[in-house]
C-alpha cells in the first residue's frame, strides 16, 4: 500500500461536522502543502477509493478543486500529478501579505472606534493569557481571530478575501511554527507593536513591524519546508 494513503487517512477528520467530499478535500489539500505526498507523485484514484473504503466521487471532487488551485495538475496519459507548493511559493505568498497586511492594518487602523480598540487590547491579553497557560491551540485560535479582526476592521471585504486565500496555503505550515514556545512569544509582542502602532496612529511602526512579524513567521516555515525536504 503506497505510505501516501496512509498520510491522507491521518489528516482525514471525519470529526468535524462537513460533508465526506470536503473532508477529503481538505486532507489532500493539507497533506499536499504539507510535502507528504511530493511534487512528482501521481495520484491513483482508485487505490485511495479502495483503500479508504469511499466512492471515487468525493476523491475526483478533491482532485477537481485542487486543479484550481494549482496544487495538482492533469497531466494526458498519465493522470492526475502533485504540483504542490514550493519554497518560491512560499516566497511569493509572504511577499503580497507583506503589501496586503500593511495596506489592511492601516485601514482598519483609521476606521477603528476607541470601542474597537479596547476590544482589539482585550484580544490581544487574552492571547497573553492562553500562552502562559500553554494552551497551544487556543492561541492559535487567538492569533487567527487577531487578524480577522484586523481585516474585518479594514472594511475591505475583497482584500479580507484576497489575504485568507493566500494565508489558506501555507496555514499549516503557520500552526507548526506558532507550537513553537519561542516563537508565539515573539508572535505575541508583535501583535503589541502593531497594536500600539494602531493606536498612536504610526503608519511607519505599523510598516515595520507588520513586516518584520511576516519575515519570522517565513523563516520558519522555510525551516520547517527544508526538514520536510520541499522544493
Amino acid at each position: 500500500m503506497s505510505p501516501y494513503v496512509e498520510a491522507i487517512r491521518k489528516n482525514l477528520d471525519l470529526t468535524q461536522n462537513k460533508t465526506l467530499k470536503v473532508l477529503i478535500y481538505e486532507a489532500f489539500r493539507k497533506t499536499i502543502i504539507l510535502g507528504e505526498i511530493p511534487a512528482g507523485a501521481r495520484i491513483n484514484e482508485k487505490e485511495f477509493s479502495e483503500v479508504l473504503n469511499i466512492s471515487r466521487t468525493p476523491i475526483r471532487y478533491a482532485m477537481t478543486q485542487l486543479v484550481k488551485e494549482q496544487l495538482v495538475e492533469h497531466v494526458p496519459r498519465v493522470g492526475i500529478v502533485v504540483k504542490g507548493i514550493s519554497i518560491k511559493d512560499a516566497y511569493e505568498i509572504y511577499d503580497i501579505r507583506k503589501a496586503l497586511d500593511t495596506m489592511a492594518t492601516i485601514k482598519a487602523m483609521e476606521s477603528m472606534t476607541e470601542a474597537d480598540f479596547v476590544e482589539l487590547k482585550e484580544l490581544l491579553e487574552y492571547g497573553e493569557q492562553l500562552n502562559k497557560e500553554d494552551k497551544v491551540e487556543e492561541v492559535l485560535k487567538n492569533f487567527s481571530d487577531f487578524n480577522a479582526f484586523i481585516y474585518e476592521k479594514s472594511q475591505m471585504p475583497r482584500l479580507k478575501s484576497i489575504v485568507l486565500n493566500l494565508q489558506a496555503y501555507l496555514v499549516y505550515f503557520r500552526d507548526i511554527a506558532i507550537r513553537s514556545s519561542n516563537r508565539r512569544d515573539q508572535a505575541l509582542k508583535e501583535h503589541w507593536l502593531i497594536y500600539r502602532g494602531m493606536k498612536t496612529n504610526n503608519v511607519e511602526q505599523i510598516t515595520l513591524i507588520t513586516h518584520e512579524h511576516l519575515e519570522r513567521s517565513l523563516k520558519f516555515i522555510l525551516t520547517e519546508m527544508e526538514r520536510r525536504k520541499i522544493d
